[in-house]
């Protein structure tokens, strides 16, 4: 048997001569207080930094540091490594469980777990019981420089290690999403890293109730929400008029704010599995708590579910739980869901109000805002549809945390969007500060904030598109179409990347007709490119139509008038039109040399 390395003690600490509460300055002593007890626990994928953070964490608050990993190793005798060749991933996870509930029953700490435990259920559970658990993201790039430094990752002994780790990104980060504190790991000074977690606790946790021996402190793992800063932008149709209300916690929250606004209502919640299982129990506990009638609608995920069948499955379903029409119908999901729902919505009894919660960054900056509803045709996306506004838009980002990275990213296609029609000032920050919205800081809000504000703003002038509201629909003549290409598979191709490359196209398209430069056009497209979303048709897996094929399902697009293309072209950054009759040759000669480029 290979020696293990050497470690302290089984849950002994390994800054015990840093823990004394005197050496921590005032604003660590507060956070240590608010923090009552409970233990901070760091999950995350294997390279994302928990030891190397934590060990700077625990010593800036003045706490013990312990390792999961390295206490099961003294206790095994063993490496990670040999456990797993030895007895099996099973017998690990049991093992890990029983320790880390043990760990954070034994005082408080900071603790860092294994890639793999925060998956397990019963170890969640345990975890949000008794303490406060923060996920480290990293980005892909970041993770396999670090972990190709070491060689002790039984998982990544493949002969593809990237492979296996983008795997395991799409297996886990949506669970880890679950965690109460998201802080981005990112390149540079460990001690950065600590310091946004201090930041994100001093923000979230109770506030300081100080040393008052008769305060009442809070047992370790329960709860004391505080009121979330919320950002609100009005969209003002008269009395049709509705908030979209972006912040954390909005999940929780709605059920109050839907009692506030809409006393005496019931609710049909639709959304789909996936989003059930994380968000519904939030959300029904949330209306149970105000007293709202609630009955739920779940169908399959993914864009298959825009179909008549499923249509006809939520009218049903709403009809059968006997909704009236000043009741209200919940969209809880992404594009797919609140497009499903809100055609529901504007059909059952002719026309129910209903509230808009999108949980990916696409639906909150884009389809959840406009009153846009509708479902797929077998002729094309969106054939069959109405304009119905929702009542309420609650963007919960905390939501956006169970994103996998490329959903993510393919809805920051439509903020970078918002920024190429018609707002250049927005479209440079974006160049500027996109990490910090990858990263979930406050630049997040701000795009968020800043895209529906751009969105609201043109709804309000021409409410149903009859006029400046189809320069919403930069880059999606040739996205709708590479979509319908596709027929919807997901793995090939989803919305906000159909809309990158459309992006990509037009401003290439109008480069080449002479209406904006070149120069124009290569920094818009070096930007979609830089955030890693395609840019070319042929980035597509296993693209295999022609031209003349493109250019025939482009002819099913919504915006074709008296059979004549229309598209949405630039004269530069930020200086969108509408371009009517655009020849087809023109177009056809266009997609030629995409093809072959």
């Amino acid at each position: 048997m290979n020696s293990a390395p050497h470690f302290p003690p089984e849950g002994s600490s390994e800054n015990a001569a840093n823990a004394s509460p005197q050496r921590r300055d005032a604003r660590a002593a507060s956070l240590v207080r608010r923090l009552a007890g409970r233990s901070i626990v760091l999950v995350g994928i294997m390279g994302s930094g928990k030891t190397s953070v934590g060990r700077r964490l625990a010593q800036r608050l003045g706490l013990d540091f312990v390792d999961a990993d390295a206490a099961i190793e003294t206790a095994a005798r063993m490496t990670i490594a040999e456990i797993f060749k030895r007895h099996g991933e099973t017998f690990f996870r049991d093992r890990e469980h029983h320790v880390i509930a043990r760990l954070i029953g034994e005082g408080q700490k900071v603790l860092a777990t294994g890639g793999g435990a925060f998956m397990r259920d019963d170890t969640r559970a345990k975890i949000s019981e008794q303490a406060i658990s923060i996920w480290l993201k990293a980005d892909l790039d970041v993770l396999m420089r670090r972990v190709r430094k070491r060689s002790n990752r039984p998982l990544l002994h493949t002969e593809d290690p990237e492979l296996t780790m983008r795997r395991l990104i799409d297996d886990r980060y949506p669970v880890y999403g679950l965690a109460d504190y998201t802080v981005m790991s990112s390149d540079g000074p460990h001690d950065g890293v600590v310091e946004n977690i201090v930041v994100a606790l001093e923000r979230g946790l109770p506030p300081d109730i100080g040393h008052d021996a008769h305060a009442h402190h809070p047992a370790p793992g329960s709860s004391m929400p505080q009121p979330a800063a919320v950002t609100r932008v009005p969209v003002e149709l008269g009395a049709r008029r509705y908030d979209i209300l972006i912040g954390s916690h909005l999940i929780e929250e709605a059920g109050a704010q839907i009692a506030r606004l809409f006393p005496g209502s019931a609710c049909a919640v639709v959304t789909d599995r996936n989003v059930a299982e994380r968000h519904l129990p939030s959300l029904e506990a949330g209306l149970d708590m105000a007293g709202i009638r609630h009955t739920r609608c779940i169908v399959e995920p993914g864009e298959a579910s825009k179909s008549y069948e499923n249509f006809a499955h939520v009218c049903d379903s709403i009809i059968e739980a006997r909704m009236e029409r000043r009741d209200l119908v919940i969209a809880l999901g992404g594009g797919v869901i609140g497009d499903l729902a809100g055609y529901a919505a504007a059909s059952v009894r002719r026309g129910m109000r209903f509230v808009q919660i999108p949980t990916t960054l696409l639906s909150q900056v884009d389809s959840s805002v406009g009153g846009k509803t509708g479902i797929n045709s077998r002729h094309g996306k969106n054939l069959v549809g109405a304009f119905h506004q929702p009542s309420l838009v609650l963007a919960d980002t905390g939501a956006l945390a169970t994103l996998p990275e490329r959903e993510f990213r393919a809805g920051y296609a439509e903020v970078a969007n918002y920024g190429l029609i018609d707002n250049p000032d927005f479209f440079a920050w974006l160049e500027a500060n996109w990490r910090g919205v990858f990263g979930a800081g406050p630049e997040l809000t701000h795009a968020i904030a800043t895209s529906c504000g751009s969105k609201a703003s043109v709804v309000i002038r021409d409410e149903t598109e009859q006029g400046d509201r189809a320069l919403l629909n930069l880059g999606h003549t040739f996205g709708h179409a590479l979509e319908s290409l596709t027929h919807y598979d997901g793995s090939r191709l989803v919305h906000g990347e159909g809309v990158a490359i459309g992006m990509a196209c037009a401003f290439r398209f109008s480069a080449g007709l002479g209406l904006c430069s070149h120069e124009e056009s290569d920094r818009a497209i070096a930007h979609l490119s830089a955030v890693g979303l395609p840019t070319r048709i042929r980035d597509v897996p296993g693209w295999s139509a022609d031209a003349q094929t493109i250019l025939d399902a482009m002819y099913q697009d919504k915006k074709v008038e008296r059979g004549a293309l229309t598209f949405i072209l630039v004269r530069g950054i930020g200086k969108s039109f509408v371009a009517k009759n655009i020849a087809s040759v023109d177009v056809l000669a266009f997609l030629n040399d995409e093809l072959a480029n």
